[in-house]
């Protein structure tokens, strides 16, 4: 662990350190806690750094003069401190403290504060974030020349945190029930750590988050929402959390639509039935659709017919799309990332003409349009969102196929269509309704129209036209088009 004290003294930043002597230089102690320990413990930077102190929040405030009371009544206070290149920084330093009485399966009604860092800890999750660094001891050395200190000489490890990461073990701090049902957000936040660190949960750990998910049923959708964009984003695989989930009921309260893909058998052209093939979508997808791939194929098991001819999922994209927007205006998403993720749902089984390539042993390589149109290439680009969207639309498209194992996609097919689109694009800028050469004030002023439903049902109609000929976006010629259109 000699090795592992230069990596503290290399990532443990110089204002953290400032802060501890601080605090200690008015006779407190100074301890770096959870995820941060954690993290630095695995050889892995932390993104922020949390410390605790039995300094009292008013004495806190006292000792920092640049300090904002975020979460007094909780013992915590942001301490606003600089590096040494004079940038500022915010640091969380929260009273040890006692916890009692939860209620709503997240708040404790009760909060004490406490002289002793093992109380503390006892407070904790999990044993992995139940470890703390003696800032005080830990600058001290810093100072002195000698470099041969053991990491574990500054560690306090009340509750075996380091033999669980060293065993790559989930296990909760003290009775896992009591944990569990202190705060329901911890089963959840234990199956994203499995994920994100590649760890197994302990068995008794894992018994207790299904007996207390009546308390896991009492988070807030936003908490949940929060860590299942961590386990997405922050995790190497996010079907490990996805299947913990699913194990001990989570994925029950949460996610229900997805528990229904489960054992729904896809046609002899897939090797998973549709939760497996979207756990190994999400696992292989770009950060950038990774809930598109969660939720890509959720409208399958609505919409499964078996005919003379096998299975079929007739519609399952616009069926999709639309329990795509129930579910995440269901988990508070905002409207505008609902609707983006909706449209890559709803079009990510877009038409490959090269299906028929593939059929007829044609060859890849040849020249022209390769069976996508200008217009038709325009009308993907409008239909799915944008240029930003089409390029996700693509990486969707390309995650949904390699993730089968017996699909016989061949990258050069989007390949050629991402050139086609570039092409296309190069050539016009019209794309939408707002693109054209005249608008809806023009329609009512030209015309001596009203404000209706005609308004829109005009333009949409002129941007069918300009979309196969972009030449046609002209004033004078898009008015003789509706003067046409009006005339009928």
């Amino acid at each position: 662990m000699r090795e592992m004290f230069e990596f503290f003294k290399e990532n443990i930043p110089d204002y953290v350190i400032e802060i501890s002597k601080k605090l200690s230089l008015r006779g407190y102690k100074a301890f770096l806690v959870g995820g941060s320990v954690r993290d630095l413990l695995l050889h892995k930077i932390p993104n922020d750094y949390d410390v605790t102190t039995d300094a009292k929040p008013e004495e806190i405030m006292s000792i920092f003069e640049k300090s904002v009371p975020t979460g007094e009544k909780f013992g915590t206070i942001t301490v606003i401190e600089t590096d040494r290149l004079k940038e500022s920084h915010a640091v969380e330093v929260t009273t040890f403290r006692s916890e009692e009485n939860y209620v709503d399966g997240r708040w404790p009604s009760k909060v004490g504060f406490t002289s002793e860092i093992k109380t503390d800890l006892s407070r904790r999750d999990f044993t992995i974030n139940a470890i703390a660094l003696d800032l005080e001891k830990f600058s001290v050395a810093l100072r002195k020349k000698e470099n041969t200190y053991d990491i574990k000489e500054f560690i306090y490890d009340p509750f075996g945190g380091l033999q669980d990461l060293e065993s790559k073990l989930i296990k909760a701090v003290g009775d896992p029930l009591e944990r569990f049902s202190e705060d329901g957000l911890r089963s959840v936040r234990g199956c994203r750590l499995a994920a994100q660190l590649g760890f197994i949960i302990e068995e008794n750990t894992k018994k207790a988050m299904t007996m207390t998910l009546h308390i896991t049923q009492k988070v807030s959708i936003e908490r949940f929402r929060d860590e299942l964009l961590k386990l997405l984003y922050k995790s190497p695989k996010p079907s490990v959390g996805f299947n913990c989930m699913k194990e001990v009921g989570i994925l029950a309260i949460f996610l229900p639509e997805l528990l229904d893909c489960v054992g729904i058998v896809q046609p002899e052209f897939h090797s998973e039935d549709v939760y497996d093939h979207t756990m190994s979508t999400i696992d292989i997808a770009d950060d950038r659709v990774k809930l598109a791939a969660l939720f890509h194929d959720i409208g399958k098991p609505r919409t499964k017919v078996v005919d003379e001819n096998g299975i079929h999922f007739y519609g399952h994209d616009i069926v999709g799309a639309e329990m795509t927007r129930e579910i995440m205006k269901r988990l508070k998403f905002s409207n505008a990332e609902t609707e983006n993720t909706a449209l890559l749902v709803r079009y990510h089984m877009f038409n490959y003409p090269s299906a028929d390539w593939r059929k007829n042993n044609l060859d890849l390589n040849g020249e022209g349009d390769h069976g996508w149109s200008d217009g038709a290439v325009r009308r993907l680009i409008r239909n799915v969102g944008g240029d930003d969207q089409i390029e996700k639309l693509l990486l969707l498209r390309l995650a949904d196929a390699t993730s089968n194992k017996k699909s016989k996609y061949d990258r050069r097919e989007l390949t050629l269509l991402s050139e086609r689109i570039s092409q296309v694009r190069a050539k016009s800028t019209v794309m939408t309704v707002s693109d054209l050469a005249i608008s809806g004030k023009d329609l009512i002023r030209e015309f001596n129209l009203q404000p209706s439903k005609i308004i829109g049902d005009i333009l949409k109609y002129l941007l069918e036209i300009v979309l196969d000929d972009p030449i046609l976006n002209q004033r004078e010629t898009l008015l003789k088009l509706v003067k046409e259109y009006l005339n009928k």
